[in-house]
């Protein structure tokens, strides 16, 4: 791996929050100074004598500061970013609050919300005014052409980023160059869908909500009109956007429960799973998907995605990590139960089957999975039969393309807990066995709910290029050596990517085979 030897870069953040329907909702939120980023949560957590235990997370502004060395800019009642910069220049591990909403609060502004364009247009500013500030402290040893900012941003307060950043009229130029990395929580991408209505309707100008209508979102987001995707990323890298995607719709409780419902099962109990990714260009004009990681979090509450401690733990590794790993499911061939291979006699298109993958990740040292994908929690990968093996010229054949995407994650060797500096995650990979149909009928002979195909914790430790093993990448399994990655991959590297693959195999029929391509490439 190429990592930079230099240490983590420490840029202003500024924090955007989500939306405010009412004016009550608004009034509460520019009366807190960091507008509900302040936030943590106490929740039970079971210990390892078995008993339940408080667990604390104190929330991720307070995080920051503690283990990053990051501090706010309010002194004495007053705003520093305010202030007149040559008597108040400020640190760059500062944390920023981005208060959009003063200007539709009664004490501080009109009482009327400005649109969503005027949100986008102050960001810019803001963007500018930090510069000067932080550039005027020499200390930072920061130019105006050095400057970067990080923007974190929940719910509504993505879009917020996005139309800054992909709309020209909504800002300038010199204010987008500056922004390094964007990190949304459970923002609505591609707008908000409903049990009873596809999108948000448009003529629905209660609180605003309108925003969230796919018409209205192109507008502000400068795309074509009429487009029924607006996750479309423009203008800015799409792999420098991190979206953290909710799972838990059942713990949200707005509107009692009304929002959950509507939303349905698949979603963080207003935003679906599908709505919550963006997507965009490659350096090689591939279109692919930001970087994301699902939590069973809901939108917003004690339960919220925000005030979560996975939330936290991928927010710090995207802003800070030096290392992008990405994992991909090749599949090869899957076989069906015996008694089905004779119905179906080579010809597998008269049996009908899906197949349905969970993964999680964890990192050595973190006792929280850093993303969770699973049938129960409605965010497990989905492929059927005919799209991973679709017939080409009349023969079955794996489609490469439909390889599922399982994780990206982000580490950091000079963080690392190892005496070596290398970097180690585990990942669980199960393959569902699928519900069989033959002739439109379900076939239930030899079924076991919650059965898999294939399952397997696999390790895997990367040692950076600066050690004397250099390039060494070891991997192991679970079940053969627990703990332990003792096998060694052949790498191969091309434009910056190093690439290995873990073969998988599960000789049992049903069964599966096919591997783990892991791709690994530096991060800055």
């Amino acid at each position: 791996m190429n990592t930079r030897p230099e240490g983590p870069s420490y840029h202003p953040i500024i924090y955007v929050r989500g939306f405010a329907a009412t004016q009550g909702e608004i009034e509460d939120t520019v009366a807190d100074p960091y507008m509900g980023f302040n936030i943590g949560s106490t929740k039970a957590r079971r210990a390892w004598n078995g008993e339940l235990h408080r667990f604390f997370f104190e929330s991720p502004l307070v995080r920051l500061m503690a283990e990053h060395g990051y501090d706010d800019v309010y002194v004495d009642g007053e705003d520093l970013l305010t202030l007149d910069t040559a008597i108040n220049p400020l640190d760059s591990r500062c944390i920023i609050i981005y208060r959009y909403y003063d200007d539709a609060s009664e004490d501080f502004g009109t009482g009327d919300t400005p649109p969503i364009e005027q949100f986008a247009k102050g960001l810019s500013a803001l963007i500018l005014r930090l510069r000067e500030k932080v550039c005027a402290n020499k200390k930072n040893k920061v130019t105006e052409a050095s400057f970067r900012v990080h923007l974190v941003a929940h719910s509504m307060g993505g879009l917020v980023c996005r139309a800054f950043l992909q709309n020209a009229k909504l800002g300038t130029a010199e204010a987008r160059k500056a922004v390094d990395k964007v990190f949304t929580y459970a923002t609505p991408h591609n707008g908000i869908d409903m049990r009873i209505v596809r999108n948000v309707p448009g003529w629905l100008s209660f609180g605003d909500v309108n925003n969230f209508n796919r018409g209205r979102m192109a507008e502000f987001l400068a795309l074509p009109k009429k487009s029924d995707d607006v996750s479309l990323v423009k203008e800015f890298p799409a792999e420098r956007i991190f979206n953290l995607v909710g799972t838990n719709s059942k713990d949200y409780s707005v509107m009692r429960g009304l929002s959950a419902w509507a939303a349905g099962e698949a979603s963080d109990g207003l935003v679906r799973v599908e709505n919550a990714l963006t997507h965009g260009p490659d350096p090689r004009g591939n279109d692919v998907f930001s970087p994301s990681a699902y939590v069973h979090r809901s939108h917003s509450g004690h339960y919220g995605i925000v005030n979560s401690e996975e939330g936290y733990q991928n927010l710090v590794r995207f802003l800070f990590g030096r290392v992008r790993i990405d994992g991909f499911l090749e599949f090869e061939s899957v076989t069906l139960p015996a008694d089905l291979e004779k119905i179906a006699h080579g010809d597998k298109s008269k049996v009908k089957a899906s197949y349905q993958t969970e993964v999680s990740v964890s990192v050595r040292g973190c006792q929280w999975q850093i993303t969770r994908r699973e049938v129960r929690e409605n965010s497990a990968i989905f492929r059927t039969y005919d799209q991973l093996f679709p017939k080409v010229a009349g023969v079955r054949q794996a489609d490469p393309a439909q390889s599922p995407h399982l994780f990206s994650v982000f580490l950091d060797p000079e963080k690392s807990l190892s005496t070596a500096g290398s970097v180690s995650f585990a990942c669980d990979i199960k393959l569902i066995v699928p519900d069989y149909q033959v002739d439109g009928a379900l076939m239930l002979k030899r079924h076991y709910e919650g059965g898999y195909l294939f399952r397997e914790l696999i390790l895997v430790e990367a040692f950076p290029r600066k050690l004397p093993d250099a390039r060494k990448i070891k991997y192991g399994f679970q079940t053969l050596s627990p703990n332990v990655a003792n096998q060694t991959a052949e790498v191969i590297e091309q434009g910056g990517v190093e690439t290995f693959r873990i073969a998988l195999e599960q000789k049992t029929t049903p069964g599966f085979k096919g591997s783990l391509r892991v791709e690994l490439r530096p991060w800055a």
